[in-house]
């Protein structure tokens, strides 16, 4: 570790800190130690993010092995709970089991051995029309339609869109060298910290419904407040990155806004099915789907920009 990465480390344990403290004082010199439904989710809430945080550093510390196998995994968690509620019928058992244990696993081997070309188009090409054949050679053609694409949009974006934020470490930068898991670290960091800076400034200031019938806790004061605010993390936290402070205050921008239209799409999946949460997998949070809706469409965005123009 060199000392930039110390004070990062620092930096996100600090504020873990910091929150953790303001969350006891609410609970006993607000709530006065009773339940309250805001203050209890928000401790539930932080002390989930000390959770993954551990999590996310372990396999930081573990390396390129440790990255893809927790992404992986979270891969796995998020197509199981999109396959819990997806309208699938016994026809499609043999796609099912085709997405779960082999394009699932062979998407993250094409990370591990790099292979780009394969990675960009195996799910979006090869994998999109073989599942419709599977499903039709069950020949129930009832629904088939809306089956047959539910099931290709589960793996997109649990499995595709995921796996671009372990495939940041394939990217060979011009004097960036060994320095890639910055570039996940910077993702994560900005897009998440939107979400929660979303939350806090509606909370605090969230008058105007952004979208009632979808996630009805949007307002528009906390989607400018976030925005606003996990951008000029972003920008602050250029030094990580290969981008200048200009290139990185426009990232950040485009991966939030991003982050928060997916977080949009992915409730107004869940309002379909009649669901609140995707799971109850991490306390405070819901499901893998409910933390990482804004990752899942910022992280092909944010992988494809810095490809295009950072490397050769």
């Amino acid at each position: 570790m060199d000392q930039k990465t110390l004070w990062l480390a620092g930096g996100i344990a600090g504020i873990l800190v910091l929150a953790s403290a303001i969350g006891i004082c609410l609970k006993y010199f607000v709530a006065r130690g009773a339940p309250h439904p805001v203050i209890d989710n928000l401790n539930a809430r932080v002390k989930a993010w000390w959770g993954m945080v551990a999590v996310i550093g372990l396999a930081l510390l573990a390396g390129k092995t440790g990255v893809i196998w927790l992404f992986a995994f979270t891969s796995l968690m998020a197509l199981r709970e999109f396959a819990t509620i997806a309208p699938t019928r016994r026809g499609d058992h043999w796609a099912l089991i085709l997405c779960f244990f082999v394009l699932l696993p062979f998407q993250y081997w094409l990370v591990w051995i790099e292979w780009y070309g394969l990675f960009s188009i195996f799910i979006p090409v090869y994998a999109f029309l073989v599942l419709p054949i599977l499903a039709a050679a069950s020949g129930d053609s009832r629904n088939f339609m809306q089956r047959t694409a539910t099931i290709q949009w589960g793996l997109m974006i649990a499995v595709f869109c995921i796996s671009h934020v372990p495939a940041l470490l394939m990217l060979e930068i011009p004097g960036y060298e060994g320095r890639n898991a910055f570039l996940l670290v910077f993702l994560i960091l900005v897009v998440q910290s939107s979400d929660v800076l979303q939350y806090v400034w509606g909370k605090l200031l969230g008058r105007s419904k952004i979208a009632p019938e979808l996630s009805p806790s949007k307002t528009v004061e906390g989607f400018v407040g976030g925005i606003a605010s996990a951008t000029a993390l972003g920008t602050v936290l250029w030094w990580m990155t290969p981008f200048s402070i200009g290139s990185a205050a426009l990232i950040s921008l485009a991966i939030t806004l991003m982050g928060f239209f997916g977080g949009l799409v992915m409730s107004a999946i869940k309002r379909d099915r009649g669901v609140k949460d995707w799971g109850q997998m991490i306390e405070g949070h819901g499901g893998m789907l409910d933390r990482l809706d804004s990752v899942c469409f910022s992280a092909p965005v944010f992988f494809h920009i810095v490809r295009y123009w950072w490397t050769p």
